[in-house]
């Protein structure tokens, strides 16, 4: 189905965003990932998408905190692909913290990251999607877009903002071939997500079975966690013709946490 096309998927050397990057592989796009980690590691990630699905792969190391070098890795990618189709906002990081006692440099690099990255990379690709009046922008923001959670301000704040900015991107290009819209995923157990498990496990000091029960409990009544692999067959769906007429929509994929 997207054969020809080509996607930037931003941190997507590991977790939400590397099953996005293999989902969107298996439908024939050549994929440009990025993100922080072992060289070795991120090596073998990029040839094995070109392996299994017969694509191209490349890797960016871009710093989504910077907006230059988000530039350059879109002018890198359209380079070397011809074009950037599709991109997957998807880069993201955590702290937790009451407002008071919340760090101001935590603070300016989770916005910085969670959500002035969506905006630079949105406008480093929409002036070559508009000239082909194609384009698919998907933006993984939360269920944390939607509702709050004690200690999470900055987070809260940023994917709200990403949520926002996915519907003035889409009334934007309302009359064109482009799309943009937001997954909300409620918990997936991604490395962000452990990291939060064995906070919990230490803090109550309780198992890491328990403390991944008590988790999802709190918030998601499916008590079940969301997989890449189900996000990443929604991206696929959200780049089809199918979807060609949702704009702006913020898409829950929570277990129900958002519908309480």
């Amino acid at each position: 189905m997207l054969k020809g096309k080509a996607a930037i998927i931003t941190g997507s050397t590991s977790g939400i965003g590397l099953g996005i990057a293999r989902k969107l592989a298996a439908a024939g796009a050549d994929i440009m990932l990025n993100g922080f980690g072992d060289a070795t590691e991120i090596e073998a990630v990029r040839q094995a998408i070109e392996t299994d699905f017969g694509v191209k792969a490349l890797y960016s190391p871009a710093d989504m905190g910077k907006p230059d070098q988000i530039a350059a890795m879109v002018a890198n990618a359209e380079q070397a692909f011809g074009a950037v189709d599709i991109l997957v906002n998807n880069a993201g990081i955590q702290h937790t913290a009451l407002v008071e006692n919340f760090p101001a440099e935590r603070w300016e690099t989770i916005i910085a990251i969670n959500l002035s990255a969506v905006f630079y990379g949105t406008q480093a690709v929409l002036p070559g999607m508009k000239a082909r009046n194609w384009g698919r922008i998907i933006n993984i923001a939360s269920a944390h877009g939607l509702v709050a959670s004690a200690q999470k301000a900055a987070y809260v704040a940023a994917k709200h903002g990403v949520v926002g900015l996915t519907k003035v991107v889409a009334l934007e290009t309302a009359e064109s071939g482009i799309t943009c819209n937001a997954i909300c995923p409620g918990w997936v157990l991604t490395p962000l997500v452990q990291k939060q498990i064995d906070a919990l496990a230490a803090r109550e000091n309780i198992s890491l079975a328990e403390a991944q029960v008590k988790l999802l409990s709190e918030k998601q009544p499916s008590r079940q966690f969301t997989t890449p692999d189900q996000l990443g067959d929604l991206a696929v769906f959200l780049c089809s013709e199918a979807a060609g007429n949702i704009k702006g929509a913020s898409l829950p994929v929570d277990g129900g946490w958002t519908a309480q």
